[in-house]
């Protein structure tokens, strides 16, 4: 018997419209109408101006501060299920909490779970994310996760640059595994920052591991916030002296004076998706488009199709 395809229908949430537009156009349709109305004291309402029932629904919504963004998407997900739809598919380009994904220290919260639980509880079917802070997050979702691998479009670019000593990096231990991986594709060499911390993004010390005499440094990171780390790591790797610096980031949360550290920064390009959107312009990012990987995998979803075949560099 042949694969029986639902009618698709892409919606995009107010934190994540302009990637959801790139995405829906690859994917070869328009979005879904929805209107997000909001009361005097801040409370909104999403409403779904069209039928989907019988449907397979894909929200697409990063998860990033402010909490209102995860707060849309779960009401966007109850409305469509309420409305019958068929399947419904959280399309979540940044999932953000997984920086909480343990306990730490005594009575804290385990953030990225407790999420994890509030989209499966909403009546999420499937979960489409990208990078995720730590890849067992995936077991905190009792439902499929596809978990997208940005490598795929960060490493066209890199090799792209022609960098003659290239040298992959990782600003901290935790990172060291994700700095392997992408080495792997240029039979690079890895260096490692090790830094210590007094409290959360506040930097007592770092030291580097490995000979960066002569090479050009890529850094590979997944979350540049402060971005207080990259420039701490980039600044000493020029110290003792490499060619260049350069930093790859999937997620570009950039909050606080990120930008101003960025630009008076050693970094000579800080690289970044549009999982989350840039609030200003900052003439050292570079910004590559996640849209043509998202639309393929929702297609590939839909048409039941590979997922892990879309991470495949020649």
């Amino acid at each position: 018997m042949p694969l029986q395809f639902n009618p698709v229908k892409l919606f995009a949430g107010s934190g994540t419209t302009d990637l959801a537009e790139k995405i829906a156009k690859v994917y070869g349709r328009e979005l879904g109408d929805l209107t997000l109305s909001r009361f005097s004291d801040g409370e909104f309402q999403p409403y779904i101006n069209e039928s989907v029932r019988g449907c397979d629904v894909f929200f697409i919504q990063s998860t990033n501060p402010p909490t209102d963004n995860l707060m849309e998407l779960l009401m966007m997900v109850d409305a469509a299920r309420r409305a019958s739809a068929h399947y419904v598919t959280a399309v979540i380009p940044y999932f953000g909490l997984a920086r909480q994904d343990r306990k730490d220290k005594p009575r804290v919260a385990i953030g990225a779970k407790l999420a994890a639980n509030l989209l499966t509880a909403a009546g999420v079917n499937r979960v489409m994310t990208m990078d995720l802070h730590a890849a067992q997050i995936q077991g905190f979702f009792d439902i499929p996760v596809d978990h997208l691998d940005a490598s795929i479009i960060f490493v066209p670019y890199i090799k792209s640059l022609n960098l003659p000593n290239l040298t992959i990096a990782s600003p901290d231990m935790g990172g060291s595994y994700r700095a392997r991986t992408f080495a792997k594709f240029f039979n690079a060499e890895v260096v490692i920052c090790d830094k210590r911390r007094k409290r959360a993004n506040e930097i007592e010390s770092m030291s580097v591991i490995g000979d960066v005499t002569g090479q050009d440094i890529v850094l590979i990171d997944d979350i540049c916030d402060t971005a207080g780390t990259l420039a701490k790591a980039a600044g000493l790797i020029m110290e003792r002296g490499a060619n260049s610096v350069r930093a790859v980031c999937t997620h570009p949360l950039l909050s606080g004076k990120a930008y101003e550290t960025i630009e008076n920064s050693a970094l000579t390009e800080l690289i970044v998706t549009d999982t989350i959107p840039l609030k200003q312009e900052c003439s050292k990012i570079k910004v590559l488009s996640t849209a043509e990987l998202f639309g393929k995998a929702i297609a590939n979803v839909n048409e039941h199709g590979s997922i892990s075949q879309l991470f495949k560099i020649d």
